[in-house]
């Protein structure tokens, strides 16, 4: 007979996780073994994902900003060979968020390669989102030339926020970015306010997703080496961050300043939503 981890030890997994903790760290700290750590992680993230997919929708926001942070599963881009790839997800993945720049919701997200087939299906299930018209700022990456225009047609207000870099002269070039030596504003669709045309809200949540998930954290050995276990963390990650975490500014949740929750959840609600996932599913 299997053993049952208790609720007290899936909240105090879940808790590890979510602060940045990596499989191995939640183990040992908890005494739940690495297996049972995964599985709950799967579980857990996906109840999250189908519970976000259902929740956040008809969302008012006004202002979008959308980025793509990198990372990797089971070995870098130049270390896959045809072997691994023939049984494995393996190589740089990707992960395109859309943030509310108002309330700082993140209103859906998707892993995937940087790419224009991902950024197109990215920004349509986006503007499924949304119940209205709104401006939206991305980076200057050709892919979005058709993927925006694809998802929202003309009922849009469109710019890229273009970042112009300098050679760094101190020669860090693999630890450190080059130097920004300025921006440059493209209107592209409709009429974008320039004072809004930024990406700073969606680049500091990359910031949050690298320090607040382990698998995210370069230089470490910490990194996914199943797509599956990759996916599920990211969306715990976000149900975290919309609704249990309270946000430094707002002084409540993403979702409750977006009128989508009424409190701030605990890790607890959010372990027990695996029972929920099953009603949803059945």
């Amino acid at each position: 007979m299997a053993n049952v981890i208790s609720t007290a030890k899936k909240v105090a997994v879940i808790s590890a996780l979510v602060e940045g903790c990596s499989v191995r760290s939640a183990s040992r700290m908890t005494g739940v073994s690495k297996g049972a750590v995964l599985r709950l992680l799967v579980s857990v993230g996906n109840a999250c994902q189908a519970y976000q997919d259902a929740t956040i929708r008809n969302v008012a926001a006004k202002r979008v900003q959308v980025d793509e942070i990198w990372s990797f599963c089971y070995a870098k881009e130049k270390n896959v060979t045809m072997e691994m790839a023939e049984k494995r997800a393996a190589g740089d993945v990707w992960t395109f968020t859309a943030i509310d720049a108002d309330t700082k919701l993140v209103i859906s997200w998707l892993v995937g390669r940087r790419d224009a087939g991902c950024a197109a299906e990215f920004l349509q299930d986006v503007a499924g989102r949304l119940k209205n018209r709104i401006q939206l700022t991305t980076d200057g990456h050709k892919m979005y030339f058709t993927a925006v225009p694809d998802a929202f047609g003309a009922d849009i207000d469109y710019a890229q926020l273009v970042k112009i870099y300098g050679n760094d002269p101190e020669g860090q070039k693999r630890y450190s970015p080059a130097q920004c030596l300025g921006t440059q504003r493209i209107d592209l669709i409709g009429d974008p306010d320039h004072a809004h045309i930024s990406t700073s809200y969606v680049e500091r949540q990359n910031l949050n997703m690298r320090m607040n998930m382990r698998r995210f954290t370069r230089l470490t050995n910490a990194f996914s080496k199943k797509i599956e276990n990759h996916v599920a963390m990211i969306a715990l990650f976000h149900m975290h961050y919309n609704f249990a975490r309270v946000h430094q500014t707002l002084r409540v949740t993403p979702a409750m300043e977006a009128g989508i929750s009424q409190h701030v959840w605990s890790i607890q609600e959010i372990v027990m939503l695996t029972g929920h996932a099953l009603t949803l599913a059945a």
